[in-house]
């Protein structure tokens, strides 16, 4: 049994959803029109995640407050497609 009377989704852009708490607003999800796969918000999670970044996206848009001081790859927009859809 699913209960998602909390779930609302709200489309975000032509090509995206994102999925919120109705009671409180956070942002939980986020998936593409097409496709199958959803993203969670990784700080929705409990710790310990057990998760580690791996490269960072939209550099190209970071505001004047972050510093990404680390040896990841770094992209101006979304990576190159991998194939893995």
């Amino acid at each position: 049994m699913q209960n998602d009377e909390g779930l609302r989704w709200y489309r975000s852009s032509p090509d995206a959803e994102r999925g919120f708490c109705r009671l409180c607003g956070s942002s939980l999800f986020w998936r593409p029109e097409r496709g199958r796969e959803i993203s969670i918000m990784a700080g929705t999670l409990d710790t310990p995640t057990g998760l580690e970044a791996i490269e960072h996206i939209f550099v190209a848009d970071a505001s004047d407050y972050y510093r990404i001081d680390n040896e990841l790859p770094h992209h101006d927009a979304y990576p190159p497609e991998t194939g893995d859809e």
